[in-house]
C-alpha cells in the first residue's frame, strides 16, 4: 500500500530541484571518481573503489526515495483548509500542560519539514494528534517518554 504525502506546492518544488542536482551534479562526480579509481588496477584491494561505489549506492537510494515521495506527492491547496481547526499548512500554538510552556509548530508536509523552525510533518504523531483540534480543545499525543497534552491556544495560517 502507497500512501500519498501530502506537500505544498513549494515542498513538491523543492523536492523535484534536489533529486535533479543529485542526478546533475554530484552523480557525475561520483561516476568520475569511481572510473578514476576503477583505473588503478586490482578492485579487489581497491579502497578508493569501494568506498566510490558505495557513496554511489546511498545517493541512488536517496534519489530513489525522493522520487518515490514525489510520485506519491498530493498537492495540497492551503487556502481551502478550515480556518478554525488545525489542519496541513497551519502554524498552532500550544501550551504544554505538563510544564505550562507555550510553543508553536507550523505542519507542513514532506520537503518542507525543518525541526529546527518547529516545522514537523503533519503525519508525525504530533501532527496527527493536533490535527482538527480547535481552539480551546486538548490535543493527547502518544510519545515515547508517555502521553503528551497539549491545550490549543491560536491557529492561524498564512495567508
Amino acid at each position: 500500500m502507497h500512501e500519498t504525502v501530502p506537500m505544498t506546492r513549494e515542498g513538491y518544488n523543492r523536492l523535484k530541484a534536489e533529486i535533479s542536482r543529485l542526478e546533475n551534479d554530484e552523480l557525475p562526480v561520483i561516476t568520475e571518481k569511481l572510473a578514476a579509481a576503477r583505473e588503478e588496477g586490482d578492485l579487489k584491494e581497491n579502497a578508493e573503489y569501494h568506498a566510490q561505489r558505495e557513496n554511489q549506492g546511498m545517493l541512488m537510494a536517496k534519489i530513489s526515495e525522493l522520487k518515490d515521495k514525489v510520485a506519491r506527492a498530493s498537492i495540497v491547496d492551503t487556502s481551502q483548509m478550515p480556518k478554525d481547526e488545525v489542519a496541513f499548512g497551519c502554524t498552532v500554538t500550544v501550551e504544554d500542560l505538563a510544564y505550562g510552556d507555550e510553543e508553536e509548530f507550523t505542519l507542513v508536509g514532506t520537503g518542507d519539514e525543518d525541526y529546527d523552525t518547529n516545522k514537523i510533518l503533519v503525519t508525525s504523531p504530533l501532527g496527527q494528534g493536533l490535527i482538527g483540534k480547535k481552539v480551546g480543545d486538548t490535543a493527547e499525543v502518544e510519545a515515547p517518554a508517555g502521553m503528551l497534552k497539549f491545550k490549543i491556544l491560536k491557529i492561524k495560517y498564512e495567508s
